[in-house]
Order: C-alpha cells, then structure tokens, then sequence
C-alpha cells in the first residue's frame, strides 16, 4: 500500500485531469519506475514499462483517428510524418510536462538525486504508461475524452505545423476538384539579411486565397497555402 501523502497525490491528479480510476493501481503502477520497484523488492509494486508498451500503441491509433478524420485532404505519407511528429519523445515531454507528471513520478532514491524526475525519456514514458492505464481501465472513449482536453488542441493550434506540408495539400485539392490554377507571389521582403521575413499570398485564378509569413519564402508560402486550404474548406461545407 502507498502512503498517505502519495495517494493524496494521485487523487488531486484525478481531480485536475478530470478522471476517475476504477483501479487506482494501474494508476500508481504508470508513474512507477523500475528504480523504485528495485528498491522497495518486498513490495509487489510493478514498474510502468508494460504499460508503456501499450499506451504507445493506444497513442498511435488515437492520434491516428484524429488526423485521418482531421486532414482528408492529406496523403498517407504526409500523416505518418505528422503522426511521428506528435508522439516523439520531445512531444510526450511537452505533453508530460503541461500536466506536470514528473512531480507524480515514484523514483528510486538514486534515480532521485541525479534528476530522473525531470529526464526526457522518463516523462515521455510516463506520459504513455498514463495513456496505457487510461485505456485498460476506462477505456478507448476515454482517453479520446483525454486527449481531446489536453493533445488534440495543439494540434489545432498548429503546434505541428512546421511539419505539415500545405501547399501539397493545397494543390491536391485544387487538382482534385478542378478549382483552376494557383500562382504564389512574394509581396515583400523586409528585415536585416539575418532576420529575414518574407510575406506571401497565394490566388487561385487571380484571386487572393491567403497571405502569409516566414523566416524564408518556403515558411511564406506554405502559411499562404494554409489560409487559402481553411477558406476553401468553409467555402466547400
């Protein structure tokens, strides 16, 4: 049995995600890592590695659903590159580090001191051992409802963006409706030679569809093309 203070912790967890754990010790067992369990041997504490195994593969379809539903415009390949980008390591981090999970985090005294609470891969792992947890216990729907308050915004913010590629998407889409012809045009320059900004606009048969802007004229354009993808999506609903 934990103590006190540690299932304090868990509960406020709960209270500040918003989730209930039939099981609290699937809870427990995906912010335990093996430097614990190695310490505290007498006790039949499990690690989160299992969890973690599954939680990746739950994070896979769900993120999955979510940009096959979100992007129809895009190409297999172009949601791969996508998806990878969400559940990298520095992603998980980023997403582990919002809820600050770390703080959760049951380490062995060792693990402790030299800073495994704060260590990229330990919260990336964290993060999917909570997803693993999450299915098993409450289910798919659930951590849909959890990743729809605390993932799938950023990726509507744009977050991973950087990765998208928009102008692809832009002239597939020109291509498959036979919309007529896009052109791209650099408006202006402006900024010291090493702090550059570009400002571009894309139209479709002479017609402005967006503007946008960048560090170079590629980030330029493809900021264009994702103005003119949201207009032409509201136009076509």
């Amino acid at each position: 049995m934990k103590n006190e203070a540690t299932i304090k912790n868990f509960v406020m967890l709960q209270e500040k995600l918003g989730v209930k754990f039939h099981n609290e010790k699937l809870l427990y067992q995906a912010f335990t890592h093996s430097s614990y369990v190695n310490e505290h041997r007498r006790k039949p504490y499990e690690d989160n590695e299992r969890l973690e195994f599954l939680g990746d593969a739950v994070l896979e379809l769900t993120i999955s659903q979510f940009l096959y539903k979100k992007y129809p415009m895009m190409s297999e390949g172009q949601l791969t590159k996508l998806r990878a980008s969400i559940v990298c390591e520095p992603s998980l981090v980023s997403f582990a580090n919002d809820l600050s999970f770390g703080q959760y985090v049951l380490l062995g005294k060792g693990e402790e001191i030299t800073g495994g609470r704060a260590r990229p891969a330990l919260l990336a792992d964290v993060f999917e051992a909570f997803i693993g947890a999450l299915y098993l216990d409450l289910g798919l729907e659930t951590v849909f409802q959890f990743l729809e308050k605390y993932v799938y915004p950023k990726i509507n913010e744009g977050a991973f963006s950087h990765v998208m590629d928009f102008k692809s998407q832009l002239q597939e889409m020109i291509q498959r409706n036979a919309l007529g012809i896009i052109e791209y045009e650099v408006l202006e320059e402006k900024g010291p030679a090493h702090n550059r900004e570009f400002v571009s606009k894309v139209s479709l048969n002479k017609e402005e569809m967006g503007i946008g802007v960048g560090r170079s004229k590629k980030e330029a354009e493809q900021h264009a093309a994702q103005f003119a993808l949201q207009k032409l999506k509201k136009v076509r609903k």
